[in-house]
């Protein structure tokens, strides 16, 4: 069961990777063998992905930060409640 996952995940890695390289080196002088320039959509996925995904992980550093100073303020007040 291990192994026919371990074939299937490097089969699906070459097929992908000769995908982006039809796009880059195609074989015939037209073009890429489906027409399709995959490297240039992937460049433009990513260039849309990269500012929401730092929106996303500034928004998480943000909430772990004020996570951290209200537990830190909690344990203060406690502290002062069992002073008294």
């Amino acid at each position: 069961m291990g192994a026919g996952k371990i074939v299937l995940g490097i089969l699906l890695v070459l097929v992908g990777l000769g995908l982006f390289v039809d796009s880059v080196y195609p074989l015939t002088g037209d073009g890429p063998i489906l027409g399709i320039t995959w490297l240039t959509n992937f460049l433009v996925v990513l260039t849309g992905v990269i500012p929401i995904f730092l929106i996303l992980i500034g928004l998480f550093l943000a909430w772990i930060q004020f996570d951290e100073s209200k537990s830190q303020h909690e344990m203060a007040e406690i502290k002062k409640s069992e002073k008294k």
